[in-house]
């Protein structure tokens, strides 16, 4: 089975990835059913995704338990509860990371968000997990801050596959493709196979409607109000022209030869905020060739039952996207500020999340102990 709406999406170049895992997916073989019916070729995970898991389902209490009889620190505990969902979904999704020559039938799993502004401890996390999940499909979140860059670089040139995540302004996106390239020259020095490193470049969509329509409120003019909802597809828009350049230059077709492939655009944060906007916008509003739109569940189900995909909805639409950075420059918002208050606010959500997620793994450690 495959719902019209999914499968029009597929067939236009996008790929279907849910943005949630639980033990209870798993172990139910819920995402097995997704991945028949809904077209799910792909699964990320973040640490609030994790924290919701753990403290909603009794699924975990078992390798708690037994974890608290060897007296694991919290620190170790996490990350093997984690290891055991992003292995099983691994390999729940491995037939389609064979059959899509494994471009697809991935899983990522995010470093410790705290080293977010530590190059040298997030590229040690990175190897680390790697070795800790050792499955071919599995992709090491690495979010894009300015310490990120470096860390992508180096992650790669060791063969291991990368979602950069945290991605909101085109010039940060810019310096993660140059990373890839200079990662991906690094990994074919090293003698690693490239067709087998994969990467996708997460571009955080909705946040960015939800930080410019409060500016745009706030200054209150007619002007302002008539930019409403009008950035985050501008922004992502322009997003995929600078992938169509940089993926159709010299640097990179050097590596193409030797087996790489692209590191694909992946929207994130695709679920809406606001509810005067249509509830599948952010994927309707951006259908393009040799893309990822990874989902929570609300937004993949609204688009199996109402989203009309018909066709690409980001060729063409390059100089209406900067006509309206433009207009949103001169009604008075301050765009790098803007990037830069999603990716200060971006790093810090994700290490509350794992506060969160060891404060409350901490809490169940000690009651089964």
């Amino acid at each position: 089975m495959s719902n019209a709406p999914l499968q029009a999406l597929s067939d236009a170049g996008v790929s279907v990835w849910l943005d949630d895992i639980s033990r209870d997916r798993l172990r139910t073989g819920n995402l097995e059913s997704l991945m028949s019916t809904h077209r799910v070729v792909g699964v990320t995970s973040n640490p609030t995704i994790f924290d919701k898991a753990l403290s909603e389902s009794d699924a975990y209490d078992e390798q708690v338990r037994e974890l608290a009889l060897r007296e694991v620190s919290v620190d170790e505990a996490v990350r093997m509860l984690t290891a055991y969902d992003i292995r099983w979904a691994a390999d729940t999704l491995r037939p389609v990371y064979d059959a899509t020559d494994r471009v697809d039938g991935r899983v990522s799993l995010e470093v410790d968000p705290r080293l977010a502004l530590n190059t040298e401890r997030t590229v040690a996390e990175a190897k680390a997990l790697w070795w800790l999940v050792d499955r071919p499909n599995l992709m090491i979140k690495i979010p894009a801050t300015a310490e990120g860059i470096p860390a992508i670089t180096r992650t790669l040139a060791e063969g291991i596959s990368v979602n950069v995540t945290l991605i909101f302004s085109l010039d940060r996106y810019r310096q993660v493709m140059d990373a890839f390239l200079k990662g991906m020259e690094l990994a074919r020095q090293n003698g690693h196979d490239l067709s087998r490193i994969q990467s996708v470049a997460s571009f955080f969509v909705s946040r960015v409607d939800t930080e410019v329509d409060k500016r745009l409120k706030a200054i209150g003019t007619p002007e302002a109000e008539a930019l409403l909802g009008r950035a985050a597809l501008a922004n992502a828009r322009l997003a995929y022209e600078a992938y169509e350049e940089v993926f159709s230059g010299a640097e990179w077709k050097a590596l193409e030869k030797a087996g790489a492939k692209p590191q694909r655009p992946l929207w994130a944060s695709t679920g809406v905020k606001d509810p005067a906007y249509e509830d599948t916008l952010y994927v309707t509003g951006l259908v393009a060739q040799n893309t990822v739109n990874t989902m929570p569940q609300a937004t993949l189900d609204a688009t199996a039952d109402h989203a009309e995909v018909t066709g690409n909805t980001v060729l063409g639409t390059y100089e209406q996207a900067r006509a309206d950075f433009a207009a949103l420059e001169d009604a008075g918002v301050n765009l790098p500020d803007v990037f830069g208050t999603l990716e200060q606010e971006g790093v810090k959500k994700f290490i509350d999340s794992w506060d969160g997620l060891l404060e409350d793994l901490a809490a169940k450690l000690g009651k089964s102990a």
